[in-house]
């Protein structure tokens, strides 16, 4: 007996869109969470007329593997030929004055360019499947040559301390400009919905050009980065405040906190009406309610008793010479993981620790602070790479300028040194896609003058950006009447197509 076309009717009706399932299940808590994450990354029109979540993910210029960067800045200024780019002649003419054509047109700040040229007693191997030379003082990164790709070439006209690492950090050697930090932030926005999207930490808690160096300049308030303290509360005024000694006046609980913070930001959202375009008030909503969020996610973050033994060992985090920034290099790794888009660590800045100790007795300064940071460097590369975070984390190592491969002569009493050099030294770049074993361009014979394949500051900072999906002529933000960018007029020489390959 054939079956009545109706006989079903009554069981398709019900047939709903995807959608309206949505809606309707759980009596609408689904529908609730999806307004939450599209308010949460502005997509909804109520989300972008408030100026909510200015750190939203934003979509890059072009597809990329790299999405997060660790930056290890080697303040003070590591002696190239010391360390990544070995020059035999040096031993050689060791004592003997370079000839006036390898120092015309040099600015030096301690040295005249007819002092005598300084050897370099560091030993050098072939290391990996690449054999990529590196100084024997650094038998942990020697492990990781295959990883590193190693620029050779850099170079930038600043040769005293805080103009030189305002143009590393900012493209400019005035304070003001914004860092790469905070352009990468700008231009893609946080992973995190409760850690910041920039992170700073420090060895010594000094960095020589000050706050300015890693500052985000003009850009809105959105995007200077949170300082991680060394000790007692990883960020200032984050704990809740405690309560008064003998009044018996109770800490506020949690939910007395969002009571208070959503009346603020209540206020503050009709203050911004009529006002999409005051970044400041922007900024400071969206960091109300960052702070809320990181009251218990950055404790945890930076909890390093949650690593296991093996971890910490690693790394080096009890070891009394490189733990400072072992911990740190692992605290970075914990960031990234946790969806933090850039973390700069500096390490050098005051006493033994600092590379800049160089100018006198430059061979015990270069062994020591191998010492102090190649065990973790090393781990850190190890260790994002086991937990597959190397793909997409690019790791930049790199200091403000190299060293002179002349002796610096303000020392007589003491074993000798090598002053500032901005016009040849060199930077290395891990992970994010990076095709390591290999080196980019050259100094000259003696490690002077870059001569090969010249990476200008804005060069590199271009390859950065592109390796980051950004493309650095788009990259801009309008301030005094002008379209500024990180690279200004420069970044010509990007060469992140041969990093790739």
């Amino acid at each position: 007996m054939p079956h009545s076309p109706d006989l079903f009717a009554h069981w398709l009706a019900p047939l709903i869109s995807r959608r309206e399932m949505l809606r309707q299940a759980g009596l609408g808590f689904g529908a609730w969470a999806l307004l939450y994450l599209l308010e949460r990354d502005g997509l909804t029109a109520l989300s972008r007329e408030k100026g909510l979540n200015p750190l939203a993910p934003k979509p890059p210029h072009f597809p990329s593997r790299a999405k997060n960067v660790i930056f290890l800045f080697m303040q003070g200024g590591p002696s190239h030929i010391d360390t990544f780019d070995p020059k035999p002649l040096l031993a050689k003419l060791h004592g003997q004055p370079l000839p006036p054509s390898l120092t015309e047109g040099l600015k030096l700040q301690f040295t005249s360019p007819d002092a005598a040229i300084l050897g370099c007693p560091q030993t050098f191997s072939k290391c990996g499947q690449s054999g990529l030379e590196i100084a024997d003082s650094y038998p942990h990164l020697q492990t990781c040559a295959d990883d590193l790709a190693i620029v050779r070439s850099c170079y930038h006209e600043s040769f005293n301390h805080a103009p030189a690492q305002y143009m590393v950090s900012t493209g400019s050697s005035r304070m003001g400009s914004p860092s790469l930090g905070s352009w990468v932030t700008y231009g893609l926005g946080s992973e995190s919905d409760n850690l910041p999207a920039f992170v700073v930490m420090t060895t010594t808690g000094s960095v020589k050009g000050g706050p300015p160096v890693y500052g985000r300049g003009y850009l809105p308030g959105t995007y200077q980065p949170t300082v991680l303290r060394n000790s007692g509360s990883p960020v200032l005024y984050l704990d809740p405040p405690k309560p008064a000694i003998g009044r018996g006046v109770p800490t506020a609980p949690p939910s007395a906190q969002r009571e208070i913070l959503d009346m603020a930001q209540f206020l503050n959202r009709q203050h911004l009406k009529g006002r999409a375009d005051d970044d400041n008030l922007s900024s400071r909503i969206a960091s109300y309610e960052l702070a809320f969020r990181m009251q218990s996610a950055v404790p945890e973050a930076v909890d390093l008793a949650k690593e296991t033994a093996a971890t910490r060992e690693l790394y080096g985090v009890d070891d009394r010479i490189s733990g400072p920034l072992a911990k740190n290099c692992l605290i970075a790794r914990r960031l990234v993981e946790r969806g933090v888009r850039f973390v700069q660590v500096f390490t050098g800045g005051a006493g033994a620790d600092d590379w800049d100790a160089a100018h006198a007795d430059n061979n015990r300064v270069h062994t020591e602070m191998a010492r102090r940071t190649d065990r973790p460097i090393a781990a850190l590369l190890k260790d994002l790479r086991s937990r597959g975070l190397l793909d997409h984390t690019l790791v930049v190592w790199g200091g403000e300028f190299g060293r002179t491969p002349i002796t610096d002569g303000r020392y007589p009493d003491k074993p000798a040194g090598r002053d500032h050099n901005p016009y040849g030294f060199t930077t290395w770049l891990a992970g994010g896609g990076v095709k390591g074993g290999k080196t980019i361009g050259a100094t000259d014979e003696v490690g002077f003058r870059a001569v090969q394949d010249r990476v200008h500051i804005h060069d590199l900072h271009a390859t950065i950006l592109k390796l980051l999906g950004l493309d650095h002529e788009k990259l801009t933000f309008l301030f005094q009447g002008r379209q500024q960018r990180l690279t200004d007029v420069g970044g010509e020489n990007e060469f992140a197509g041969r990093l790739l390959i």
